[in-house]
């Protein structure tokens, strides 16, 4: 079976790209190096070298591993958990 790659916009790469880095950053804090922690997180070195670039084809659930191993696993929960927009949508709705 053949596989599509997504179509990110530069937009929105800028946002892998800044989730990258901020895991990288989080990384270099605790002072672990890149084996450490895809040795932790069950992945390959390759792997975590391109979740720190941004790449938006590695799986989520892998994200969810390395933040995992980083201790910022609640991180992930908060993704669209203030839906500001579906909520407007929904009060106007009940009137």
């Amino acid at each position: 079976m053949n596989s599509k790659k997504a179509i990110i916009l530069p937009k929105y790469q800028k946002i892998f790209d800044g989730i990258g880095e901020n895991i990288k950053l989080a990384r270099k804090r605790r002072k672990l190096t890149a084996e450490q922690v895809s040795e932790r997180a069950g992945i390959h070195r390759a792997t975590l070298h391109r979740i720190e670039k941004g790449d938006p084809a590695v799986a989520i659930g892998i994200y969810f591993n390395v933040l995992k191993v980083l201790n910022l696993e609640n991180d992930f929960s908060k993704i669209a958990q203030d839906d500001e927009f579906g909520r407007k949508l929904q009060d106007l709705d009940l009137l």
